[in-house]
């Protein structure tokens, strides 16, 4: 069927939906469609359309879509190869598939269409966003994380990424299996969070660190109390009982009512934590989670954005000065005595997605935070820029910050 006709066909049926009689009945999805079906069938006959019973169906779909759900995206949301969505302006799509970006042969049928999408979206979670706050994170009902920037900001249009995650979150052991960890490495680690250490994650963006601290969450016993402190909540823990889920809130169109996670982590410490975990460090909260680990909070979690886990201490200093003017050194001092484990990740040139490594942090010296690498990420031969052949393998240093498996009763020894 010739699109023009069948986008016509769409937006009478929208127009039907939309007017003031079917808005005040508030009918169900399932009477919606059957209002759909009835009209698609009158409009067949009255223009003597010959139409496959494949087509109908597509036609029904996109009708429904547009009205009720998020009209061109909802095939792609719901399509679970799909790992990210990305819309530069109403015109322009791409998807990722498997790690490989390719451009969509479709877009919206105008910049309001796009933008009612938007507001449809950030309404449902309770966040604005206008010319006068542009930029907003929001997740949808299935957990996929949502990046809005607007015009002025965004010049070739409204901007939508949408970070989609798996119905059922990876594990430790799926991870293994796919190569991005080492079986060894896991029980270490395994060990750490069993024994409440401090545990930092890092790694560029879609380097799968909140995947990963997701993974990391299942090794936690499942009668302790959780809090988790998110901008946009994803985190999807599901074996603890006991779990608090804490998500920002942006100001109202007064300027009022923000809660920021500096807000969530200070209110959390009186909700007699367990752990604490923040699913992304990115600003002067750093601080308060510095304080939440140094003040008896051990075994907290989190992430940040960092080449390196020797550039994640940096970040960490930088984050902490935009909130206060404290001397470098005692920064550094606080840093050190919180975070006890550093485990970096990385996305090879083949797009897979592999821990690169895992460090202690032994203290300062020099005026420096030490760290010490206890695991690290070697390429073999016969890589290619394909297939990166690697193993994480244990380094010849020695695991020195031994207290908290020694408290914990299961240290093993060297």
């Amino acid at each position: 069927m010739d699109s023009v006709l069948e986008q016509e066909i769409v937006d009478e049926i929208k127009e039907l939906l939309q007017s003031q009689v079917y808005i005040q009945k508030e009918l169900s999805d399932e009477e919606i469609k059957e209002v759909i079906k009835t009209k698609l069938n009158e409009i067949i006959k009255e223009k003597n359309i010959r139409i496959s019973v494949g087509n109908k169906k597509e036609l029904l779909d996109k009708a429904f879509n547009s009205v009720k759900r998020l009209d061109i995206l909802q095939p792609l949301i719901e399509d679970k190869t799909i790992s990210e969505i990305m819309i530069n302006g109403c015109n322009d799509i791409f998807i990722e598939k498997n790690g490989v970006i390719e451009k969509l042969n479709r877009g919206f049928d105008s910049v309001e269409a796009l933008e009612n999408i938007i507001q449809k979206i950030v309404s449902t979670v309770n966040r604005v966003v206008n010319e006068g706050e542009p930029i907003v994170d929001a997740r949808l009902k299935d957990g996929s994380r949502v990046n809005v920037v607007l015009p002025p900001i965004a010049l070739n249009g409204p901007i939508v990424t949408i970070r989609k995650f798996p119905d059922k979150p990876f594990t430790i052991e799926k991870m293994i299996e796919m190569g991005s960890i080492s079986q060894e490495a896991a029980s270490f680690i395994r060990k750490l969070v069993l024994a409440k250490y401090n545990i930092f994650i890092s790694g560029g963006t879609g380097s799968g660190k909140t995947t990963f601290l997701n993974a990391l969450s299942d090794y936690i016993p499942k009668d302790e109390r959780i809090i988790t402190i998110e901008d946009s909540a994803e985190l999807q823990i599901k074996h603890i009982d006991n779990i608090v889920r804490l998500e920002t809130r942006n100001k109202n169109t007064e300027g009022k009512g923000q809660i920021s996670i500096r807000d969530l982590i200070k209110s959390s410490l009186r909700m007699r934590p367990d752990r604490i975990i923040v699913g992304e460090v990115r600003g002067a909260e750093a601080l308060d989670m510095l304080q939440a680990m140094n003040t008896g909070h051990d075994g907290s979690l989190s992430t940040g954005h960092a080449n390196s886990a020797i550039d994640m201490l940096s970040r960490l200093e930088t984050m902490v000065l935009t909130g206060v003017d404290f001397p470098i050194a005692a920064i550094r001092k606080q840093i050190s005595s919180a975070v006890d484990i550093i485990i970096h990740l990385g996305r090879l040139r083949d797009r897979s997605r592999k821990v690169l490594d895992i460090s202690e942090v032994l203290g300062i010296k020099d005026g420096e935070i030490i760290l010490n690498k206890i695991y690290e990420l070697v390429e073999e031969e016969g890589s290619t820029d394909k297939k990166v052949i690697s193993r994480l393998v244990r380094t010849d240093n020695k695991f020195h910050s031994v207290a908290k498996l020694k408290v914990s009763g299961i240290y093993e020894g060297e």
